[in-house]
């Protein structure tokens, strides 16, 4: 059996960032009654966390870091609902998704590099995609971003296939073509997935 995992931000959905991520945290734990140091955008450049080559950073963590480095101290809870709604932007489905998401004749799931937990999930919901898939896998829950193979092993593990087994559709060709030298097999999209259900039924690649 094989299984197909899509990237989420540029595949599935077009989602802004924000222009100034630094300005938009601050002014969401501001909201909060969190203070903020005057040196914050140096504050939140500077790297607080160690991690392996290949790992995941929350971005949660590292604001925590940031702003205790700064001699303040936020709730986690507090730091990860800012963070969220820092990043909550509008969400504009690409075209064919639905299509394309249909077409897959094998179980299916979402793997996503993203740094802000629940983002992934709200994301899909809002573009009314979450539940068409079989699994959604972000690499700020299980530690590791593509290309790394764990990464890609932990939706193939949720899938119930073997990496080998694994199409991964994404716009990426460094972080999502990595499929390929872990041997499974990589579709490349760019903001449309209208020719994508040919593509997975081999009549065009």
């Amino acid at each position: 059996m094989r299984a197909v995992s899509f990237d989420c931000f540029g595949t599935l959905v077009a989602v802004p960032r924000p222009p100034d991520p630094a300005a938009a945290v601050a002014e969401q734990l501001r909201g909060r009654g969190v203070t903020v140091p005057e040196d914050w955008h140096e504050a939140y450049t500077e790297p607080h966390l160690d991690s392996p080559a290949g790992a995941e950073v929350s971005l949660p963590a590292h604001v925590r870091a940031a702003l205790s480095s700064r001699g303040i101290e936020a709730d986690e809870s507090v730091v990860e609902a800012a963070v969220l709604d820092a990043f909550d932007r509008e969400v504009v489905p690409v075209p064919g998704v639905e299509a394309a998401i249909t077409a897959v004749d094998a179980p299916v799931g979402v793997l996503s590099n993203c740094s802000v937990p629940g983002l992934v999930d709200r994301v899909l919901a809002r573009a009314g995609l979450l539940d068409q898939f079989d699994t959604v896998v972000s690499s700020v829950e299980i530690g590791w971003r593509k290309p790394d193979r764990r990464a890609f092993a932990a939706v193939a593990d949720e899938l119930d296939v073997p990496v080998e087994a694994l199409t991964h559709v994404g716009d990426d060709h460094d972080a999502d073509g990595g499929i390929d030298r872990h041997g499974g097999r990589y579709l490349h999209v760019d903001g449309d997935l209208t020719g994508l259900p040919d593509r997975l039924a081999g009549r065009e690649e």
